[in-house]
């Protein structure tokens, strides 16, 4: 939009012109400048507020929980950093991510990074709804990223979600935009988000969809690509290293651990080989579904061998599978009911009172790793650290920051009604539009609500539901309903 364009130029040019230090007084920018400078302020003033807000808060929690808070997974990250091969569970990107940051030598910095990446994803989400949708709109869609307790929180965490969330919105909303050569870098982030989080790799679909809607196919094939290389390099390297096709080894691990929740080994009949899988209590009754991967006494973990072998996983495949086929009603009921934890408004203590712990900002300070992978992994955070390691609580600051979380996040109620915004206003606009000249075309929010929806069900129908891994599905369900907001919204896209 030329507004937009005009005003990061105003910045530009108010950076240049800016006069060094004088010995005396200060010389004042040039009027024109200034004026420029005003005008921008008074369009986008809201935005500025809310972002000058989001940003006090992650200084807040900079101050109040030093340097940073962890994760168990963060362990495992850590040593994929001095021990660079892919890891059976989760891919490398975060850790590669780690690895660019350890000059550093501070998790410190690594927090402060992962803070910039939130209030990028928030500039990134106005940027993109401004284009299209009213400016209090598109401030209203940035709220969420920028000022949610638990989005700051989970950005203070050492784990991945933050930069997944930081690529997937990056793409899209370059998705968005007119310029030809920007279909390469989609394609490009998209495979960087699914080296971060695997539960990227539908979106690479939904986005090459999206400019097939549009009718550029090419463009989809170059998306296509670039994505692919990336990820068949990785692929190559993973096969390399287990001898094994894919980009991590425990898929049929996770599934199998889902569709314990449900199976029922009388009405599947299993094989011999896959009745050692079975759980002989009825489901009401069973763990969560992780405990069937971590739990010491889950039937895949006591087969033999570690719980992530190729044989293990592929027998937990092949349980799943029979599962879901002879228990399909049973499956996505199941399906429903781990996605329908995203929509209630309080928030449940689940998966289990230990992880529930982890997003919220601590009391007292955390202990030392309690698990054996955890203590290996301690080590090397140390050596990272080049000191000692853990999180210090600083008051007030720390209390200040706790008493806002139990205040400002996003209920469960609200995000399904943003997410339900786009397809009632894509219905009034038909209606509407019935008695004139129907306008052909896919509509703008399409591509940012699809993302959303894909990053919601995924987990659910392949995993369990966890609140983490609904807060990067927040910016662009946020985006989808601030671009529904305008009819012109619905208009085909010059080259489409």
């Amino acid at each position: 939009m030329p507004e937009i364009r005009e005003d990061v130029r105003v910045m530009s040019e108010a950076r240049a012109e800016a006069p060094a230090p004088a010995r005396r007084g200060r010389r004042r920018l040039p009027r024109d400048t200034r004026r420029r400078a005003q005008r921008l302020t008074r369009r986008h003033g809201w935005f500025l507020a809310v972002l000058g807000l989001g940003t006090a808060l992650r200084v807040l929690a900079m101050a109040g929980y030093r340097p940073a808070l962890w994760f168990p997974d963060t362990y495992t990250y850590i040593v994929t950093v001095f021990h660079p091969r892919p890891d059976l569970v989760r891919p490398a990107g975060y850790s590669m991510f780690l690895k660019l940051l350890e000059p550093l030598h501070s998790f410190a910095a690594v927090a402060v990074v992962q803070h910039l990446l939130g209030l990028a994803t928030g500039v990134l989400v106005y940027l993109a709804a401004a284009r299209r949708a009213p400016r209090w709109a598109a401030t209203l869609a940035t709220v969420p990223v920028l000022l949610d307790a638990y989005q700051i929180e989970l950005e203070h965490l050492l784990v991945a979600d933050t930069l997944f969330m930081f690529l997937v919105v990056a793409a899209v909303s370059l998705s968005m935009t007119r310029r030809p050569a920007t279909v390469a870098a989609i394609g490009l982030l998209l495979a960087a988000a699914v080296l971060t989080r695997t539960v990227g790799q539908p979106l690479i679909v939904v986005l090459a969809g999206w400019f097939v809607l549009r009718g550029r196919i090419r463009p989809a094939g170059v998306l296509l690509a670039a994505a692919l290389v990336p990820l068949v390099a990785y692929g190559a390297w993973f096969y390399a290293t287990y001898q094994r096709v894919g980009l991590v080894g425990a898929n049929g691990a996770f599934l199998y651990a889902r569709t314990m929740s449900f199976a029922d080994c009388d009405r599947m009949d299993p094989p011999p080989d896959l009745k050692v899988l079975c759980d002989p209590r009825p489901p009401e009754r069973r763990p969560p579904s992780q405990e069937y991967i971590w739990a010491k006494d889950a039937p895949l973990v006591l087969q033999p061998g570690i719980t992530f072998t190729q044989e293990n996983d592929e027998l937990a495949a092949r349980f799943a599978a029979l599962a879901i086929t002879t228990q399909p009603l049973d499956y996505a009921a199941s399906v429903l009911g781990e996605l329908g934890r995203t929509f209630v408004w309080g928030r449940p203590v689940y998966p289990d009172a230990e992880i529930y712990g982890y997003y919220e900002f601590p009391v007292s300070e955390p202990g030392p790793p309690g698990r054996y992978p955890a203590q290996v992994g301690a080590e090397y955070a140390k050596l990272y650290e080049q000191g000692a390691i853990g999180t210090k609580i600083v008051e007030p600051y720390a209390g200040w920051l706790r008493a806002y979380q139990s205040a400002a996040r996003l209920p469960g109620p609200v995000l399904l009604g943003v997410l339900l915004v786009p397809p009632v206003a894509a219905v009034a606009g038909f209606r509407r539009r019935r008695r004139g000249r129907p306008r052909a075309g896919a509509p703008a929010w399409l591509v940012p609500w699809s993302a959303a929806v894909v990053l919601l069900v995924t987990p659910a129908a392949a995993a369990e539901f966890d609140y983490r891994y609904v807060l990067p599905a927040v910016p662009l369900a946020c985006l989808a309903a601030a671009l529904s907001l305008k009819p012109d919204s619905l208009r085909r896209e010059p080259g489409g």
